[in-house]
């Protein structure tokens, strides 16, 4: 029985070490595009893939 003297005092420390990371997230733009990066995958970019560069021929020499 004696534990749970020491088990209280840990789980409010640990839960609000949650609750302030959770506010740090909030404050810092953890939460501020929620659709935006989840979109972003599914956008379909009508971009030209790029050509390789051919080597120079080197019949020159």
């Amino acid at each position: 029985m004696e534990v749970i003297y020491g088990l209280i005092p840990f789980m409010i420390i640990l839960g609000l070490g949650a609750v302030a990371l959770l506010f740090w997230a909030a404050r810092n733009g953890q939460f501020d595009d929620m659709d935006g990066e989840a979109h972003r995958i599914l956008m379909d970019e009508d971009l030209e893939p790029e050509k390789k560069e051919e080597p120079e021929n080197q019949s020159d020499k």
